[in-house]
């Protein structure tokens, strides 16, 4: 029952340790828990692939009968939603895409919580036992969406083109005058 929540928390811990240990990149919280979404989100989405007998918890067949009887063609939707989990992991890590891939992947969790509800509510078996109960699921759920909607807002105008060359500090590439944002180091954090 802990297990995806455990697979979110335990790798954004380590990337947050990173930071603590001069990582740049992982200093921020929000890039660290971006990154552990991230992580989740690339173990969540192999199942989306795997056959019995794989060494995940659950695997294709089990996700399918999780899905609602009012979805059509329910092998595609588990591989669809595989790529999109896999897609936004990988927009997760860059802060460039970041924003884009938060609230997408917000949208796609909201979209496929009917499926968690189905199989909680109808009594799938998933990997010979019952699925996550409500109780625990729908919180669960709701804080996948908030990190994901967290990583997509931009504590800065990082994500929206940067700061102006007007504001850079220091001289331009002829020695004199502003520095252009050409000239100004990238920005690898959260």
């Amino acid at each position: 029952m802990f297990g995806t929540l455990v697979l979110l928390v335990g790798p954004a811990l380590g990337f947050r340790l990173l930071g603590a240990l001069g990582v740049g990149r992982f200093a921020p919280w929000r890039a660290c828990a971006a990154h552990g979404l991230a992580a989740m989100l690339v173990v969540t989405a192999v199942a989306h692939f795997a056959r019995p007998g794989a060494a995940v918890p659950l695997g294709h067949d089990d996700l399918v009968a999780m899905v609602p009887p009012f979805v059509p063609f329910p092998g595609a939707a588990v591989y669809a939603t595989g790529v999109l989990e896999l897609l936004g992991a990988v927009g997760l890590v860059r802060a460039s895409t970041r924003p884009a891939a938060g609230f997408g992947l917000a949208v796609l969790l909201v979209l496929m919580l009917p499926a968690n509800i189905h199989a909680a509510v109808g009594d799938v078996v998933l990997d010979g036992g019952p699925a996550t109960p409500l109780w625990f699921r729908i919180p669960e759920q709701v804080l996948f969406v908030a990190v994901a909607l967290w990583a997509a807002t931009a504590r800065d105008g990082a994500s929206r083109g940067g700061p102006s060359a007007a504001a850079l500090p220091g001289p331009g590439p002829g020695g004199t005058g502003p520095r252009s944002a050409a000239h100004a180091p990238e920005r690898v954090g959260g």
